[in-house]
C-alpha cells in the first residue's frame, strides 16, 4: 500500500497533467473556431473539418515508431522531446494566414503528439499490476474531459486579450496554451522514471518490491528487454486487430464531443463568451463518471461490460440529441451531458483491457501503438459488435487453458516468445 501510494502521488499527477495539455492543445481549435478562427481565415465548413481530420494522419503515421523509440531511449527523454516539439508547433499556429498553413500545422501537431497517449498507456502497464490499470488510466484520461471544462473557461479568459499586442483572441489561445505546454514538459524530464528499477523517488527496497510484484503479475509473460522478434508478434495476434476495431468505434464519438462541443453549444444561441463557459459543466460531469467507471472496472476485475455499458449510454445520448433538437435549451444540454458521460467513460477500461492482456514489453509497446494509431481512423461500425466478441473469446481461452490435459499443457508450453500465449497466462 505504501508503495502504491508513492507511485500514485508521484506518477499519476504527472501523467494527468501531460495528457491535460495534450488534449487541450489538440482540441483547442474548437474554442479557436468560436473565437473567430474560421471567419478570419475564411474557411468553409469542409475546410475546417479537414483541419481536424488531418491531425490524425500524423497520429497514424508515428504512433508505432514513437512507442518503439520510447522503449529504446526511455520515457523520460522521449516524452520531453515530443512535448517540446508540439508546444513549438502550437505557438506557431498563431502565425497561420490561410487554410494551407493551418492544415500543415495540424498535421505536424498530430505527428508530434502521437507518442503521448500510447506512451502513457505503456508506462502505466510497467508500474502497476493488471488489476490496478483501469483506475490509473481513468485518472489520467479524465483529463480529457477536464480539459473540455478547463479549456472552455481558459479560452474565455484568453479571448479577453483579443486585440492586445495586435493579435486576435484565437491567436492568443494558441500562444498561451503552447507556452504553458513548454513549462509542463519539464515535469516529464524531472518527474518521470523509465522503469520501477530506475525510479529514484523509491527506496532500494521499494524498487525491488515494485519490480517483483510486476514479475509475479505477468507470470510467463514477464519479458522486459526490447526484442524485435517479440515486437513483430503484435502484427500477427488477433487481439491487436480486435482492439483496433473497438478503439475505432470509441474514438468517433469521443473526438466528436471533444472537438465540436463548443460549436454544438453555440447553436443554443448563447454569446461567444457564454458558449466557452457553458462547455464546462458537461465535461465536468463526464470527468466524474469516467473516474467512477474506471474504479469500478478494477474493483470487479472486469473490462468488457465497463466498455459496453458506457457506450450504450453514449448511444442513448446521441439519440436524445436528435430527439430534443427542437426542445428547450435545458433538455438539449442534458442530452449533451449524457452523451459526454457515456463516450468518455468507456476509455479507461479499454486501455486497461489491451495493455493488460498483451504480454511482454516489446510486443505490448508495438501493439499499443498500433491500436491507438489505427484506432484513431474512426469508422461507422457500432461499438457493441466487437466488445462482446472479445469478452467471449477470452472466456473460452481461459476455460480451455484451465482444462488442459498434461499432454495438451506440455504441447502448449513448447516454443519461444509465448508471452500471453503461455498456458499459465490468464486473460
Amino acid at each position: 500500500r505504501t508503495l502504491k501510494r508513492k507511485l500514485d502521488y508521484r506518477l499519476v499527477p504527472i501523467w494527468s497533467l501531460l495528457y491535460l495539455f495534450s488534449f487541450l492543445d489538440r482540441s483547442n481549435i474548437g474554442n479557436a473556431r468560436v473565437a473567430g478562427l474560421e471567419h478570419d481565415l475564411e474557411l468553409t465548413g469542409t475546410q475546417f473539418n479537414m483541419t481536424l481530420t488531418i491531425f490524425f494522419f500524423g497520429y497514424i503515421l508515428f504512433e508505432v515508431p514513437s512507442n518503439i523509440m520510447l522503449k529504446k531511449v526511455g520515457p523520460k527523454l522521449w516524452i520531453a522531446i515530443i512535448m517540446i516539439v508540439w508546444a513549438i508547433i502550437m505557438m506557431a499556429m498563431a502565425a497561420v494566414k490561410d487554410y494551407g498553413g493551418l492544415l500543415a500545422a495540424r498535421f505536424f501537431l498530430g505527428l508530434a503528439e502521437a507518442g503521448l497517449v500510447p506512451g502513457v498507456i505503456f508506462m502505466v502497464s510497467t508500474f502497476y499490476t493488471r488489476r490496478e490499470l483501469a483506475t490509473r488510466n481513468g485518472l489520467w484520461f479524465s483529463m480529457a474531459t477536464f480539459s473540455g471544462a478547463f479549456g472552455g473557461i481558459l479560452a474565455y479568459g484568453i479571448s479577453k486579450l483579443d486585440g492586445k499586442g495586435g493579435l486576435l483572441g484565437w491567436q492568443w489561445i494558441f500562444i498561451i496554451e503552447g507556452a504553458a505546454t513548454l513549462v509542463v514538459c519539464l515535469l516529464a524530464w524531472f518527474g518521470l522514471a523509465d522503469s520501477p528499477e530506475k525510479a529514484m523517488f523509491l527506496t532500494p527496497e521499494e524498487r525491488l518490491l515494485a519490480a517483483e510484484r510486476l514479475r509475479i503479475d505477468a507470470g510467463p509473460a514477464s519479458e522486459t528487454e526490447f526484442s524485435w522478434s517479440q515486437a513483430r508478434l503484435a502484427f500477427t495476434d488477433w487481439q491487436t486487430y480486435a482492439y483496433i476495431i473497438g478503439y475505432i468505434c470509441g474514438s468517433i464519438p469521443l473526438y466528436a464531443m471533444s472537438l465540436f462541443i463548443p460549436s454544438i453549444v453555440l447553436q443554443f444561441k448563447y454569446s461567444v463568451v457564454t458558449t466557452q463557459i457553458m462547455t464546462a459543466p458537461a465535461f465536468a460531469a463526464a470527468t466524474v463518471t469516467t473516474i467512477i467507471c474506471a474504479m469500478s472496472s478494477d474493483r470487479f476485475r472486469e473490462r468488457g461490460l465497463h466498455c459496453f455499458v458506457p457506450s450504450v449510454v453514449g448511444c442513448i445520448g446521441f439519440i436524445l440529441l436528435i430527439v430534443t433538437k427542437d426542445s428547450s435549451v435545458s433538455a438539449r444540454y442534458v442530452s449533451l451531458t449524457v452523451t459526454c458521460c457515456g463516450v468518455f467513460s468507456s476509455a479507461p477500461a479499454m486501455f486497461a483491457w489491451f495493455s493488460g492482456n498483451i504480454g511482454g514489453h516489446s510486443k505490448r509497446a508495438v501493439a499499443i501503438g498500433m491500436i491507438v494509431s489505427l484506432g484513431c481512423i474512426g469508422g461507422a461500425i457500432g461499438s457493441q459488435v466487437y466488445r462482446p466478441i472479445s469478452k467471449t473469446m477470452y472466456t473460452l481461452i481461459n476455460r480451455r487453458r484451465a482444462n488442459f490435459t498434461p499432454e495438451e499443457y506440455a504441447r502448449a508450453c513448447q516454443g519461444k516468445n509465448l508471452l500471453d500465449k503461455h498456458p499459465d497466462f490468464r486473460y
